[in-house]
Protein backbone atom coordinates (compact mmCIF):
# COMPACT_ATOMS: atom_id res chain seq x y z
CA UNK A 1 0.00 0.00 0.00
CA UNK A 2 1.40 3.39 -1.00
CA UNK A 3 -0.24 5.43 1.82
CA UNK A 4 1.97 5.86 4.91
CA UNK A 5 1.04 4.03 8.11
CA UNK A 6 -0.60 6.23 10.74
CA UNK A 7 1.50 6.96 13.82
CA UNK A 8 0.52 5.43 17.16
CA UNK A 9 -0.45 8.74 18.79
CA UNK A 10 -3.10 9.62 16.21
CA UNK A 11 -4.41 6.04 16.18
CA UNK A 12 -4.90 6.19 19.95
CA UNK A 13 -6.70 9.55 19.76
CA UNK A 14 -9.06 8.25 17.04
CA UNK A 15 -9.76 5.13 19.16
CA UNK A 16 -10.45 7.33 22.22
CA UNK A 17 -12.92 9.50 20.28
CA UNK A 18 -14.83 6.42 19.03
CA UNK A 19 -14.94 4.84 22.51
CA UNK A 20 -16.08 8.14 24.03
CA UNK A 21 -19.00 8.39 21.58
CA UNK A 22 -20.00 4.74 22.09
CA UNK A 23 -19.77 4.93 25.89
CA UNK A 24 -21.83 8.15 25.92
CA UNK A 25 -24.63 6.41 23.99
CA UNK A 26 -24.42 3.38 26.32
CA UNK A 27 -24.53 5.63 29.41
CA UNK A 28 -27.62 7.50 28.16
CA UNK A 29 -29.35 4.18 27.42
CA UNK A 30 -28.48 2.84 30.88
CA UNK A 31 -29.88 5.98 32.52
CA UNK A 32 -33.18 5.70 30.62
CA UNK A 33 -33.47 1.99 31.43
CA UNK A 34 -32.80 2.70 35.11
CA UNK A 35 -35.68 5.20 35.20
CA UNK A 36 -38.31 3.44 33.12
CA UNK A 37 -37.66 -0.33 33.24
CA UNK A 38 -38.53 -2.47 36.22
CA UNK A 39 -36.51 -5.57 36.99
CA UNK A 40 -32.75 -5.91 37.12
CA UNK A 41 -32.52 -8.74 34.58
CA UNK A 42 -34.55 -6.87 31.96
CA UNK A 43 -32.58 -3.67 32.53
CA UNK A 44 -29.23 -5.44 32.16
CA UNK A 45 -30.43 -7.21 29.02
CA UNK A 46 -31.55 -3.96 27.39
CA UNK A 47 -28.25 -2.22 28.22
CA UNK A 48 -26.20 -5.13 26.82
CA UNK A 49 -28.35 -5.12 23.66
CA UNK A 50 -27.75 -1.36 23.19
CA UNK A 51 -23.99 -1.87 23.60
CA UNK A 52 -24.00 -4.65 20.99
CA UNK A 53 -26.07 -2.59 18.53
CA UNK A 54 -23.79 0.46 18.93
CA UNK A 55 -20.67 -1.69 18.44
CA UNK A 56 -22.20 -3.38 15.39
CA UNK A 57 -23.14 0.00 13.87
CA UNK A 58 -19.57 1.23 14.24
CA UNK A 59 -18.30 -2.00 12.65
CA UNK A 60 -20.68 -1.74 9.66
CA UNK A 61 -19.62 1.85 8.92
CA UNK A 62 -15.94 0.92 9.34
CA UNK A 63 -16.22 -2.16 7.13
CA UNK A 64 -18.00 -0.36 4.28
CA UNK A 65 -16.14 2.98 4.30
CA UNK A 66 -12.94 2.35 6.27
CA UNK A 67 -13.68 5.27 8.58
CA UNK A 68 -15.41 6.22 11.84
CA UNK A 69 -16.00 9.52 13.69
CA UNK A 70 -12.59 9.31 15.36
CA UNK A 71 -10.79 8.24 12.18
CA UNK A 72 -12.42 11.05 10.17
CA UNK A 73 -11.44 13.61 12.81
CA UNK A 74 -7.80 12.46 12.99
CA UNK A 75 -7.32 11.83 9.22
CA UNK A 76 -6.80 8.03 9.33
CA UNK A 77 -8.59 5.09 7.70
CA UNK A 78 -8.76 1.32 8.28
CA UNK A 79 -8.18 -0.48 4.95
CA UNK A 80 -7.19 -3.88 3.63
CA UNK A 81 -3.42 -4.31 4.05
CA UNK A 82 -3.08 -5.82 0.57
CA UNK A 83 -5.58 -4.08 -1.69
CA UNK A 84 -6.16 -0.75 0.05
CA UNK A 85 -9.96 -1.23 -0.09
CA UNK A 86 -12.38 -1.29 2.90
CA UNK A 87 -12.16 -4.57 4.83
CA UNK A 88 -15.87 -5.43 4.75
CA UNK A 89 -18.46 -5.89 7.50
CA UNK A 90 -17.41 -9.40 8.61
CA UNK A 91 -13.76 -8.56 9.21
CA UNK A 92 -14.74 -5.23 10.75
CA UNK A 93 -16.98 -7.05 13.28
CA UNK A 94 -14.06 -9.37 14.10
CA UNK A 95 -11.74 -6.39 14.60
CA UNK A 96 -14.27 -4.50 16.76
CA UNK A 97 -14.81 -7.61 18.93
CA UNK A 98 -11.08 -7.79 19.72
CA UNK A 99 -11.00 -4.07 20.55
CA UNK A 100 -14.09 -4.47 22.73
CA UNK A 101 -12.51 -7.29 24.73
CA UNK A 102 -9.30 -5.24 25.08
CA UNK A 103 -11.23 -2.34 26.64
CA UNK A 104 -12.80 -4.45 29.38
CA UNK A 105 -11.88 -3.31 32.93
CA UNK A 106 -8.38 -4.87 33.13
CA UNK A 107 -6.48 -1.80 34.39
CA UNK A 108 -5.58 -0.91 30.78
CA UNK A 109 -3.61 -4.14 30.17
CA UNK A 110 -5.66 -5.11 27.10
CA UNK A 111 -5.22 -1.79 25.29
CA UNK A 112 -1.55 -1.63 26.30
CA UNK A 113 -0.97 -5.13 24.87
CA UNK A 114 -2.50 -4.18 21.51
CA UNK A 115 -0.42 -0.98 21.40
CA UNK A 116 2.75 -2.96 22.17
CA UNK A 117 2.10 -5.43 19.33
CA UNK A 118 1.65 -2.46 16.94
CA UNK A 119 4.85 -0.73 18.09
CA UNK A 120 6.94 -3.93 17.74
CA UNK A 121 5.59 -4.89 14.30
CA UNK A 122 8.72 -6.01 12.33
CA UNK A 123 7.24 -4.75 9.03
CA UNK A 124 7.29 -1.15 10.30
CA UNK A 125 3.60 -0.68 9.30
CA UNK A 126 2.39 -0.80 12.95
CA UNK A 127 0.08 -3.81 12.58
CA UNK A 128 -1.42 -4.65 15.97
CA UNK A 129 -2.72 -8.11 16.80
CA UNK A 130 -6.28 -7.01 15.89
CA UNK A 131 -4.97 -5.76 12.51
CA UNK A 132 -3.18 -9.04 11.78
CA UNK A 133 -6.26 -11.13 12.63
CA UNK A 134 -8.55 -9.03 10.39
CA UNK A 135 -5.93 -8.31 7.68
CA UNK A 136 -6.36 -4.56 8.13
CA UNK A 137 -3.99 -1.59 8.24
CA UNK A 138 -4.46 1.94 9.64
CA UNK A 139 -3.10 4.51 7.15
CA UNK A 140 -2.65 8.26 7.07
CA UNK A 141 -4.97 9.84 4.46
CA UNK A 142 -4.21 13.51 5.10
CA UNK A 143 -2.96 15.44 2.02
CA UNK A 144 0.80 15.24 1.54
CA UNK A 145 2.59 18.60 1.17
CA UNK A 146 4.36 19.19 -2.13
CA UNK A 147 8.03 18.32 -2.21
CA UNK A 148 10.08 21.52 -2.36
CA UNK A 149 12.13 21.98 -5.48
CA UNK A 150 15.90 21.59 -4.96
CA UNK A 151 17.51 24.92 -4.32
CA UNK A 152 20.05 25.82 -6.98
CA UNK A 153 23.51 26.99 -5.99
CA UNK A 154 23.99 30.70 -5.31
CA UNK A 155 24.65 32.77 -8.42
CA UNK A 156 27.17 35.60 -8.40
CA UNK A 157 25.42 38.98 -8.19
CA UNK A 158 27.12 42.31 -8.86
CA UNK A 159 25.78 44.88 -6.40
CA UNK A 160 26.54 48.27 -7.99
CA UNK A 161 25.66 50.12 -4.79
CA UNK A 162 28.18 48.09 -2.80
CA UNK A 163 31.18 48.68 -5.06
CA UNK A 164 34.36 50.37 -3.93
CA UNK A 165 36.16 52.94 -6.11
CA UNK A 166 39.90 52.85 -6.74
CA UNK A 167 41.95 55.30 -8.91
CA UNK A 168 42.64 54.27 -12.49
CA UNK A 169 46.25 54.12 -13.78
CA UNK A 170 47.38 57.35 -15.62
CA UNK A 171 47.29 57.38 -19.41
CA UNK A 172 50.61 57.58 -21.33
CA UNK A 173 51.58 61.08 -22.70
CA UNK A 174 50.94 61.71 -26.42
CA UNK A 175 53.97 61.36 -28.78
CA UNK A 176 55.82 64.59 -29.87
CA UNK A 177 56.88 65.42 -33.45
CA UNK A 178 60.34 66.94 -34.26
CA UNK A 179 60.24 70.65 -35.37
CA UNK A 180 61.03 71.50 -39.04
CA UNK A 181 64.75 72.43 -39.60
CA UNK A 182 64.53 74.04 -43.07
CA UNK A 183 62.02 75.42 -45.58
CA UNK A 184 60.22 72.76 -47.57
CA UNK A 185 61.99 73.79 -50.78
CA UNK A 186 65.48 73.09 -49.34
CA UNK A 187 64.64 69.63 -48.07
CA UNK A 188 64.67 66.47 -50.12
CA UNK A 189 61.38 64.79 -50.79
CA UNK A 190 60.50 62.47 -47.93
CA UNK A 191 57.53 60.16 -47.46
CA UNK A 192 54.64 61.36 -45.34
CA UNK A 193 54.95 60.42 -41.68
CA UNK A 194 53.00 57.37 -40.49
CA UNK A 195 49.76 58.16 -38.67
CA UNK A 196 49.98 58.06 -34.89
CA UNK A 197 47.80 55.23 -33.54
CA UNK A 198 44.92 56.35 -31.35
CA UNK A 199 45.07 55.31 -27.69
CA UNK A 200 43.07 52.17 -26.86
CA UNK A 201 39.53 52.70 -25.57
CA UNK A 202 39.05 52.62 -21.83
CA UNK A 203 37.81 49.35 -20.35
CA UNK A 204 34.09 49.06 -19.42
CA UNK A 205 33.10 50.91 -16.25
CA UNK A 206 36.28 53.11 -16.48
CA UNK A 207 34.99 56.13 -18.44
CA UNK A 208 35.17 58.10 -15.20
CA UNK A 209 38.60 56.68 -14.38
CA UNK A 210 37.36 54.34 -11.57
CA UNK A 211 37.20 50.52 -12.03
CA UNK A 212 34.60 48.66 -9.90
CA UNK A 213 35.55 45.98 -7.31
CA UNK A 214 32.77 43.70 -5.83
CA UNK A 215 32.31 43.19 -2.11
CA UNK A 216 33.35 39.85 -0.47
CA UNK A 217 30.69 37.03 -0.57
CA UNK A 218 28.24 36.56 2.32
CA UNK A 219 28.84 34.10 5.18
CA UNK A 220 27.65 30.47 4.58
CA UNK A 221 24.35 29.21 6.07
CA UNK A 222 24.51 27.12 9.26
CA UNK A 223 21.80 24.89 10.80
CA UNK A 224 20.88 23.88 14.35
CA UNK A 225 19.00 20.63 15.12
CA UNK A 226 17.18 20.12 18.44
CA UNK A 227 15.69 16.81 19.69
CA UNK A 228 12.76 16.36 22.06
CA UNK A 229 15.06 14.39 24.40
CA UNK A 230 17.13 17.56 25.05
CA UNK A 231 20.08 17.13 22.63
CA UNK A 232 20.92 20.14 20.43
CA UNK A 233 23.85 20.94 18.14
CA UNK A 234 24.96 23.15 15.25
CA UNK A 235 25.91 20.99 12.27
CA UNK A 236 29.55 21.39 11.27
CA UNK A 237 29.51 18.38 8.94
CA UNK A 238 27.53 15.18 8.25
CA UNK A 239 25.75 13.66 11.29
CA UNK A 240 24.33 10.20 12.07
CA UNK A 241 21.27 9.81 14.34
CA UNK A 242 20.17 6.63 16.15
CA UNK A 243 20.33 4.62 19.36
CA UNK A 244 24.03 3.82 18.84
CA UNK A 245 25.04 5.39 15.50
CA UNK A 246 28.14 3.93 13.84
CA UNK A 247 30.02 5.81 11.11
CA UNK A 248 31.87 2.69 9.93
CA UNK A 249 34.22 3.64 7.08
CA UNK A 250 32.51 7.00 6.44
CA UNK A 251 35.33 9.37 7.42
CA UNK A 252 33.25 12.42 6.43
CA UNK A 253 30.87 12.00 9.42
CA UNK A 254 31.46 14.82 11.93
CA UNK A 255 28.72 14.16 14.53
CA UNK A 256 27.33 10.95 16.10
CA UNK A 257 24.05 11.67 17.93
CA UNK A 258 22.95 8.79 20.25
CA UNK A 259 19.30 9.13 21.41
CA UNK A 260 17.23 7.27 23.99
CA UNK A 261 14.31 5.16 22.69
CA UNK A 262 11.74 3.98 25.21
CA UNK A 263 9.98 1.50 22.88
CA UNK A 264 13.07 0.59 20.77
CA UNK A 265 11.39 2.04 17.67
CA UNK A 266 14.57 4.04 16.90
CA UNK A 267 17.09 2.04 14.85
CA UNK A 268 20.78 1.77 15.76
CA UNK A 269 21.79 4.07 12.86
CA UNK A 270 18.45 5.60 11.86
CA UNK A 271 19.18 8.59 9.58
CA UNK A 272 21.91 10.85 8.17
CA UNK A 273 21.98 14.65 8.09
CA UNK A 274 24.25 16.91 6.07
CA UNK A 275 24.40 20.46 4.70
CA UNK A 276 24.79 20.69 0.93
CA UNK A 277 27.20 22.95 -0.93
CA UNK A 278 24.32 25.38 -1.56
CA UNK A 279 23.59 25.70 2.19
CA UNK A 280 20.46 23.49 2.29
CA UNK A 281 19.90 20.89 5.04
CA UNK A 282 19.24 17.35 3.78
CA UNK A 283 18.01 14.26 5.69
CA UNK A 284 18.24 10.64 4.47
CA UNK A 285 16.62 7.61 6.15
CA UNK A 286 19.20 4.79 6.42
CA UNK A 287 16.66 1.99 5.88
CA UNK A 288 15.37 2.08 9.47
CA UNK A 289 12.89 -0.51 10.76
CA UNK A 290 10.10 1.92 11.67
CA UNK A 291 10.83 4.64 9.09
CA UNK A 292 11.19 8.43 9.31
CA UNK A 293 8.44 11.05 8.89
CA UNK A 294 8.65 14.70 7.79
CA UNK A 295 6.13 16.96 9.57
CA UNK A 296 5.61 20.26 7.73
CA UNK A 297 2.81 22.71 8.59
CA UNK A 298 1.00 20.01 10.61
CA UNK A 299 1.01 17.38 7.81
CA UNK A 300 3.19 14.26 8.00
CA UNK A 301 4.58 12.05 5.25
CA UNK A 302 6.95 9.10 5.32
CA UNK A 303 10.46 9.52 3.88
CA UNK A 304 11.59 7.00 1.27
CA UNK A 305 14.59 4.97 2.55
CA UNK A 306 17.89 6.01 0.98
CA UNK A 307 16.38 9.09 -0.72
CA UNK A 308 17.63 12.54 0.33
CA UNK A 309 14.94 15.08 1.31
CA UNK A 310 15.50 18.84 1.62
CA UNK A 311 14.40 20.39 4.93
CA UNK A 312 13.10 23.91 5.51
CA UNK A 313 13.44 26.19 8.51
CA UNK A 314 10.94 25.03 11.17
CA UNK A 315 10.44 21.48 9.79
CA UNK A 316 10.13 18.56 12.22
CA UNK A 317 11.30 15.00 11.54
CA UNK A 318 10.18 11.96 13.58
CA UNK A 319 12.65 9.08 14.01
CA UNK A 320 10.75 6.27 15.81
CA UNK A 321 9.67 7.74 19.17
CA UNK A 322 12.09 10.71 18.91
CA UNK A 323 11.39 14.03 17.16
CA UNK A 324 13.84 16.60 15.73
CA UNK A 325 13.27 20.29 14.92
CA UNK A 326 15.54 22.15 12.47
CA UNK A 327 16.26 25.89 12.38
CA UNK A 328 18.74 28.20 10.70
CA UNK A 329 21.47 29.03 13.24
Amino acid sequence: MSAPAADLDRRFYAFAVDRGIAWTIDAVAALLVWQYVDGAAAAIGIVVAVMLVVGAAFAVVLGLTGTSPGNALLGVRVLDAGTGAPIGVGRALQRQLILGVATLPTFGLGVATLAWTAAMDPSGRRHGWHDRVSGSEVVDVRPVPAEPEPVAGPQPVVNLTAMRLVPAPPLPPPPTLPPPSAPPSALPATPAPAPVPAPPPAPPRQQLGYPLVPEPPAEPTTWRVTFDSGESLVLEGPALVGRRPDAGNDDAVRHLVPLRSEDMSLSKTHARLHVGADGTLVVTDRGSTNGSYLIRQGAARELAPGRATTLLDGDRVRFGDREMTVARA
